[in-house]
């Protein structure tokens, strides 16, 4: 059990996150879940079974709160190998002649923006000792401009946080991919409307995602785009 590689995931409640962990599993990974949603996070644990899940209530915004979470994964499985920056949301407001509401765009861009690089700040040093992989979720309107307004600018951030993770880590052995999904049938999407165009299902983003990670060593795979077929750009 103590040599089972370990694979972290932040937004592991629902869609994407939850997806991946099942398949991590599947691939003999133990997986150390993150999310705000307990209760969400508890039944996924007790569906992959305590020994090798363990589920923590984080929310990425908040520096402390990542720094417990890489303390509990470090006390519970001794080791992180695997790390999948993948909570995120969506506020759709316009820029404009959209509705006064103060926080919601600063509560996006601290979860997308800000978290994902606490993220990558607090869990590299843990890469770097098992020459692990780092992955964060873009989006395909962090490549275009698009009405969602400040949501597609906070993945034109990730975008670049990717690239620049990739740059620092440089030597290090350790493998950066950007995973990007055009529309995918979710709860992320709350109750913003979605285009109207065919939807991609999570497991398959979580076999993008599983298919960078089961590379050899000396592959990295940077990049992966992925469209459901007929979404136009």
């Amino acid at each position: 059990m103590e040599n089972r590689k370990v694979f972290l995931i932040t937004g592991a409640s629902s869609g994407i996150g939850e997806a991946t962990a099942r398949l991590a599993v599947k691939d003999g990974y133990r997986v150390v879940l993150a999310a705000r949603s307990t209760s969400k996070l508890e039944a996924l644990k007790d569906e992959l079974g305590s020994d090798t899940a363990l589920a923590i209530a984080c929310d990425v915004s908040d520096w402390n709160a990542q720094r417990r979470l890489i303390d509990r994964a470090l006390e519970s499985f001794g080791r992180i190998d695997v790390v999948f920056a993948n909570a995120g949301f969506s506020k759709g407001s316009p820029f404009y002649g959209g509705k006064d509401k103060p926080d919601e765009w600063k509560e996006m861009v601290l979860t997308n923006v800000y978290g994902s690089a606490v993220t990558a700040r607090l869990a590299l040093p843990e890469l770097v000792k098992t020459g692990g992989h780092f992955l964060i979720t873009g989006s395909v309107v962090g490549h275009i401009t698009s009405i969602r307004n400040l949501y597609s600018a906070t993945k034109w951030a990730v975008t670049g946080i990717a690239q620049a993770v990739r740059n620092e880590m440089v030597g290090t052995g350790i493998r950066v991919t950007l995973i990007e999904p055009g529309v995918v049938d979710t709860p992320f999407w709350g109750a913003v409307p979605k285009p109207g165009t065919p939807e991609l299902h999570p497991d398959d983003v979580a076999r993008a995602v599983m298919y960078a990670v089961s590379q050899p060593p000396h592959v990295d795979v940077n990049q992966v785009l992925i469209r459901p077929t007929g979404q136009p750009h």
